[in-house]
């Protein structure tokens, strides 16, 4: 067989590049847009006001096993290798979605359809940022010309003009009844193995989670939770990876896993809780335990420490002042941290670098996880990962899948965790993890 034709060629070329066109739209409701749309669904909004909503598929890549991240960017740079795009540059190409916690994850209920890792690039698109709104239909193939995606751009801008701008999400679905896995009495066991570990030096600090389950009243709508959570939690990230009509993982994360912009990376330490107080003094009170509490100054520390081990390699390291992050239902201890990169790096790989935290995981990390695998009895599945976007130039931002559930049907998912050292109370620990369900559960209701 002789070399390809040039009009062979040039087909071969057309069918991989990546066609983009954007248009300024009036503002519309982000949940009705997203409720307008077929799956995939994503849905990524941090609190700097960037907020991109998608629906379809123009292109997907998925990847399983130990070598997940090095197929991701192998596909990413197929993917982006020839680009033509029209619009801003808040519009630009990204890839949206996350990965499991575990690289053996399999997609097992309640995680129907998700894999270890899975990014959608959006066939329709909303941006929204402190300046305007923006929709953008992107294609990928054969069938993906300049014109026809033009013309597929004119048609979701007339289907978006009949969405109303503003619309009131629905009640909540209400929860007919809760299992919390694993139990308490099971729980304190847990903790007290896990601090046996340590006290034989296994390792320093271990991350245990736990799980809630709710049966609902009634379908639960999910665009309908966002919508809640973007009014009772608006300095989190609001998240959402939808594969399938059957399934969405979702959540308000306060944590920043990274943000990766030319060389300057931005990550955080976010470690140690507390509830809000009924009052003021109270509040404050509570406030003042964490910054001076010996048990959480020192999960804080251990946290710190591992962060900026992990990023010297690849870099200056600086770490900020430490403060009190307080949400609507609670307060965390939490250490900004930057770093500014020796040579060009793609965020995929900072992500590898992180994940786990010792936010979610522990010390040492290797050690941790496997106290994780032998300890907990569910399958974390997304909950604790990384989720967020990247662009063709490597650019992009994650957070932790924390404050998270997988919801769909009548049934839901709640996920939470807790940091456990060598003083750990199991009877503490209890307490402390149980408002970490509220901003689900507070919706749900």
């Amino acid at each position: 067989m002789g070399p390809p034709r040039g009009d062979e060629m040039a087909g071969r070329v057309a069918a991989a590049t990546v066609v983009s066109r954007s248009c300024e739209v009036p503002d519309v409701s982000s949940r009705a847009f997203l409720a307008a749309q077929d799956p995939p669904r994503v849905q990524w909004a941090a609190p700097d006001g960037l907020e991109l909503v998608g629906g379809g598929a123009a292109a997907q890549l998925e990847a399983n096993g130990r070598e997940r991240f090095e197929t991701l960017r192998a596909g990413a740079a197929e993917l982006f290798a020839r680009v033509d795009h029209e619009g801003p540059a808040a519009t630009r190409p990204r890839l949206l979605g996350g990965l499991a916690f575990d690289a053996g994850h399999e997609p097992r209920p309640p995680w129907e359809g998700f894999p270890a890792a899975s990014f959608v690039l959006p066939r329709t698109q909303l941006t929204r940022t402190a300046d305007a709104t923006w929709l953008t239909v992107a294609g990928r193939g054969p069938d993906a010309t300049p014109e026809a995606v033009a013309d597929a751009l004119d048609a979701a801008r007339g289907a978006l003009a009949a969405l109303p701008a503003m619309r009131p999400s629905g009640g909540p679905p209400g929860v007919a009844a809760t299992r919390r896995t694993p139990g308490k009495a099971e729980w304190i066991g847990e903790v007290e193995r896990a601090t046996e570990r340590i006290s034989r030096g296994e390792l320093t600090k271990v991350v245990l989670a736990a799980a809630l389950d709710a049966e609902l009243e009634r379908e639960v709508e999910i665009p309908d939770v966002l919508e809640r959570l973007r009014r009772t939690y608006p300095g989190c990230y609001r998240m959402l990876v939808q594969p399938t009509d059957a399934a969405g993982f979702f959540g308000p994360s306060p944590e920043r896993l990274v943000r990766l912009t030319d060389r300057h990376v931005e990550t955080e330490a976010l470690a140690g809780s507390v509830a809000r107080g009924d009052t003021p003094e109270a509040d404050a009170e509570l406030a003042a335990s964490l910054v001076e509490g010996a048990k959480l100054q020192h999960e804080q520390h251990l946290v710190v420490e591992t962060i900026r081990e992990q990023l010297e390699p690849l870099g200056a390291v600086t770490v900020g002042e430490r403060g009190v992050r307080k949400l609507s239902n609670i307060q965390h201890l939490r250490t900004p941290i930057a770093a500014e990169l020796d040579r060009e790096s793609h965020v995929l790989d900072i992500v590898e670098a992180l994940h786990p935290t010792p936010a979610v995981g522990g010390v040492p990390p290797d050690a941790a996880l496997d106290a994780i695998r032998a300890t907990e009895s569910f399958d974390r599945g997304w909950y604790a990962a990384p989720v967020g976007w990247f662009d063709a130039a490597g650019d992009g931002e994650f957070a932790v899948g924390i404050r998270s559930a997988v919801a769909g049907g009548r049934r839901a998912t709640l996920f939470a965790g807790n940091g456990i050292v060598a003083d750990s109370d199991p009877e503490e620990e209890w307490a402390e993890i149980q408002p970490k369900y509220r901003p689900i559960l507070d919706e749900l209701r």
